[in-house]
């Protein structure tokens, strides 16, 4: 197996970020601090690495890639854009260690969100702005692979949103360059828009700017230690609550939207789902937080469906400590953390159509029960879902629950209690952010956790964000064998 076209397509990944460096650099320089130079630095190191490894391998510039290697091209990608992503931090005046560094950027690119800057308001302007852009081409990447890389290679049941004229594994790299372009567009219009909105609704430019870029994202990273609740503003976060949700939703519906196709996004059953879905839990929240007297109701449905949808779209930004909300409110809020929004947005988790094929299924299972010689198949969509579809998904379920055991024993083991290792478990595979507790409750964050325990979750966010299985099958035998 060739490995120089991975390598020239990770040079052609990698220089870029230089570019956004220096943007970074800049701001830093507007705001008269000397970080632009540690940011110059950075963006030097990074264009030197990426234009030697494309000047290396400019002979193999043939992206037709097999199976194995797009595979291993897009862990690698991840991997690669997170070492580089973590050097501006590791340089910049804000004392991180490498490993911290590393821990900041894995959870900026995989839009998880959670943070190990203790006073995020004291960071050089042009760090916040880094976080932001890891969040933001973070958002955008994960996009383009469950749209077109991820169908592809029929990871998790995925291949339920295969396109008819792009089946071979072959035509995968092309297939994600033409989508990008129409995401990219709508995606970056969607960020403007909601700058715009931020802007007037009482923010200063800067905050807006930022905060519309992880809000569309889903990321979750904000310009103040007190995320969203540091200002205290009722229209901020009805217009971050509608952000949240629109970056939750199928990104390719958004695409048909342009072309006049305006039922695809109403008729879809995922979409459907997660509106709905949400939308009860909110009222549940918000009849407990009134029966409680915990606010009064105008701020008792602001935070019910503030926290609500930040936590099932994976963003968690806060504006209250939901784990002061009583037992049961942090234990619904906990399970949201697994479910995620919809196939095709910037979410994560185990996504709304995986929850639909798995309840078709046993359903399907029950219906069999009763009518034993009956033919009777689970449906999405109202279509029939293929076996192979529904083994996938079954695998992927399981394959989830386990990874997410294994890693908050590895949790417990490092020492963390048990809130701490089952919320950090549940936020890291899940790409959602603060946990639960006083540790890495919404209110703290994941600063003073062993450095083992953040490898750990590091591990878990890049296997939650690679749907498992893209990772997980670099580990067989059978991958390597031939």
């Amino acid at each position: 197996m060739k490995i120089t076209p991975i390598l020239h397509i990770l040079s052609i990944l990698v220089m870029p970020l230089a570019g956004f460096m220096a943007i970074s650099g800049l701001v830093d320089l507007f705001y008269s601090n000397i970080n632009w130079i540690n940011f110059l630095s950075s963006a030097a190191i990074t264009l030197f690495i990426g234009m030697s490894v494309f000047l290396a391998t400019k002979t193999n510039r043939d992206q037709n890639l097999d199976l194995r290697q797009a595979f291993i091209l897009t862990t690698l990608s991840w991997v690669t854009i997170a070492i580089f992503g973590a050097i501006p931090f590791y340089l910049s005046n804000i004392n991180l260690d490498f490993t911290n560094s590393f821990f900041e950027s894995m959870s900026g690119i995989t839009t998880t969100g959670s943070t190990v800057i203790i006073d995020i308001e004291s960071s050089p302007p042009g760090i916040l702005v880094w976080r932001s852009l890891l969040q933001w081409l973070g958002g955008i990447g994960v996009i383009v692979m469950a749209i077109a890389i991820f169908p592809m290679l029929s990871v998790g049941g995925m291949q339920l949103f295969k396109t008819e004229n792009f089946e071979a594994p072959e035509k995968v790299i092309p297939r994600a360059t033409s989508l990008a372009r129409g995401i990219f567009i709508i995606y970056s219009v969607l960020t403007l828009i909601w700058a715009t909105l931020l802007y007037f609704s009482g923010m200063y430019a800067f905050d807006a700017i930022l905060h519309s870029m992880t809000t569309i994202a889903t990321g979750g990273y904000s310009t103040k230690t007190n995320s969203i609740g540091a200002f205290n503003s009722d229209i901020i976060d009805w217009v971050i609550i509608i952000g949240m949700i629109m970056g939750s939703l199928p990104f390719i519906h958004y695409l048909a939207l342009t072309r006049g196709s305006f039922n695809e996004l109403i008729k879809d059953s995922q979409v459907q789902l997660f509106l709905g879905l949400l939308s009860s839990i909110i009222i549940i929240i918000f009849c407990l937080l009134l029966f409680n007297n915990t606010y009064e109701w105008k701020d008792a449905i602001r935070y019910s469906a503030f926290n609500v949808t930040s936590i099932l779209t994976g963003t968690v930004y806060c504006t209250a400590d939901f784990g002061i909300w009583g037992g049961f409110a942090p234990t619904i809020l906990l399970l949201c953390m697994f479910i995620g929004g919809c196939a095709g947005s910037t979410t994560c988790g185990i996504r709304m159509f995986r929850i639909q094929v798995l309840a078709s299924s046993a359903n399907a299972q029950l219906n069999r029960l009763l009518r034993p010689h009956s033919i009777v198949l689970p449906h999405y969509n109202e279509k029939p879902v293929p076996d192979n579809v529904t083994n996938a998904v079954m695998g992927f379920f399981f394959i989830y629950i386990l990874t997410f055991a294994v890693t908050a024993s590895i949790l417990s083991i490092l020492g963390l209690d048990f809130e701490t290792s089952i919320s950090g478990a549940a936020t890291a595979i899940s790409n959602v952010g603060p946990g639960l507790g006083e540790e890495i409750g919404p209110s703290s964050n994941f600063n003073s956790i062993p450095m083992l325990a953040k490898w750990t979750l590091c591990s878990a966010m890049i296997l939650g964000r690679l749907e498992l299985f893209t990772i997980l099958v670099l580990f067989t035998p059978g991958f390597w064998k031939y």
